[in-house]
């Protein structure tokens, strides 16, 4: 079973933390918050997905990398798949 199923409550959690967060810098954008304030949220924003990215990261290589079950040529492709991911993120 993939750890995001095994998790799935505490990521949907995260992720609709995520959402409420976004609302309300629309909102604040809307009504012309202070770009003081904006800044802040767009930080806290950041932060939550960061959170996000972390822990499903963490649970995806103990899961496919973390075990000795996993044959070498699915290891390297697992790990091949993250460095893609991490990648794409960290542009």
């Amino acid at each position: 079973m993939p750890h995001t199923v095994k998790d799935k409550k505490q990521l949907l959690t995260r992720v609709r933390r995520i959402k409420g967060q976004a609302e309300a810098l629309e909102k604040n954008l809307d009504i012309g918050m202070e770009c003081s304030d904006i800044l802040q949220q767009i930080a806290a924003i950041r932060g939550a997905v960061n959170g996000l990215m972390l822990e499903v990261l963490e649970g995806h290589l103990r899961d496919h990398l973390g075990t000795d079950i996993i044959p070498p040529e699915q290891r390297k492709e697992d790990l091949e798949q993250v460095v893609r991911v991490l990648r794409s993120y960290l542009k």
